[in-house]
């Protein structure tokens, strides 16, 4: 969205959080051409007037911001709702996930899903793997996995001062950041650290939709809670081993982990579990560790913990995201929209074409 609002406006529509004491209104956090708009609902609203006053609110925004030449940029069908009451001239969908698969999903979430697509001038998918689940529901689909800011996550190579909260935490250290839910593999974590008790294991984030009290309680295992994007290179600095530990199930089969290539820009060897997207291409090119049982993770650690010289691996893994970024992934995106929206319009004439192109563009 940062590269997107270099050229256009942005605005990010929040979920609505059910909190306004009398009346409902929107937040707005004004970042240059980025706004991040938060809709703030009266509590004990019907399903359909949680939608009606989105729309209203929407709408007189619109009215207010002068949107008028916009996209819709769509990460979750279920905003549809909202979305119909609207006329855009281009419709994006970013498919990231399978979130039909996600737990507590809404049941209705596979029509709207399929809805979408039918709207949709545009889909991208957050990985491979789902690109070929979804390649033939759309006939003008591209798979976009996560790109990342290697500069903000490569200062973990230099960072010397250690998080108050991570210092006493002996070595070795594997870390985890990320969202704590029903996709994080609790049983393999257990045993290793079990078998281990001289390893320690960071894990950091909130805990989402599980019983916090599923989690391993061991001396060895350290939950720090969740901690803000600008600081992880902090505690990144820190670890030894960086792991991606994620269960083998539904809910991750189309998952494509950002952190992977995070943790690789900071310069840390990486265990995962077998994840497609993560073991095709970072394992198959060996820049990460592939462990699905505790047997694998402890001989995949003891491997990597016995190196002295990682120097050819850090080249061969910097080589490898050399193309790595968002500023990539943006210009790549924005030629796919340019050309959709050239053929969307052909044969309306050059002239009509052309004053298109020089108008302002606004994403929602």
């Amino acid at each position: 969205m940062s590269r997107f609002a270099k050229e256009d406006r942005v605005y990010l529509i929040e979920e609505p959080f059910f909190d306004a004491e009398h009346i409902s209104h929107l937040q707005l956090d004004r970042q240059k051409n980025l706004t991040i708009v938060t809709p703030h609902l009266q509590p004990h609203l019907s399903h359909e007037d949680v939608i009606l006053q989105q729309v209203r609110l929407l709408k007189d925004f619109f009215e207010d911001e002068m949107i008028s030449n916009y996209y819709f940029w769509y990460y979750t069908p279920m905003a549809l709702a909202i979305g119909n009451h609207f006329f855009p001239k281009m419709i994006i969908y970013d498919c990231m996930d399978e979130l039909s698969l996600f737990k507590n999903a809404p049941a209705e979430l596979t029509d709207r899903e399929k809805e979408l697509f039918n709207k949709a001038d545009l889909v991208f998918t957050g990985g491979h793997n789902l690109f070929q689940a979804k390649k033939d529901s759309h006939d003008n689909i591209y798979p976009f996995p996560s790109s990342i800011d290697k500069e903000h996550f490569a200062q973990a190579r230099i960072i010397l001062n250690e998080p108050e909260d991570q210092a006493n935490v002996p070595h070795p250290r594997f870390g985890f950041y990320g969202v704590i839910d029903e996709r994080f593999d609790i049983e393999l974590i257990r045993q290793v650290a079990e078998r281990k008790p001289d390893w320690h294991f960071v894990i950091l984030g909130p805990v989402v939709k599980i019983d916090p009290e599923s989690l391993p309680k061991l001396n060895n295992v350290h939950y720090p809670g969740g901690k803000s994007y600008n600081h992880l290179p902090d505690y990144l600095a820190g670890w030894d081993i960086a792991i991606v530990p994620f269960v083998r199930d539904d809910s991750t089969k189309y998952i494509s982990p950002t952190k992977t290539p995070e943790y690789l820009a900071a310069g840390k060897p990486v265990i995962s579990t077998s994840i497609v997207d993560v073991v095709n291409p970072y394992g198959v090119n060996n820049l990460v560790h592939i462990a699905d049982t505790a047997d694998e993770f402890i001989a995949a650690a003891e491997t990597e913990l016995n190196k002295t010289d990682k120097k050819e691996w850090l080249e061969k893994t910097d080589k490898f995201l050399a193309d790595n970024s968002w500023d990539n992934t943006w210009s790549k995106m924005k030629q796919h929209i340019t050309d959709t929206k050239n053929a969307k319009f052909n044969g309306i004439g050059n002239n009509i074409i052309n004053n298109l192109n020089n108008k302002e563009e606004v994403y929602v």
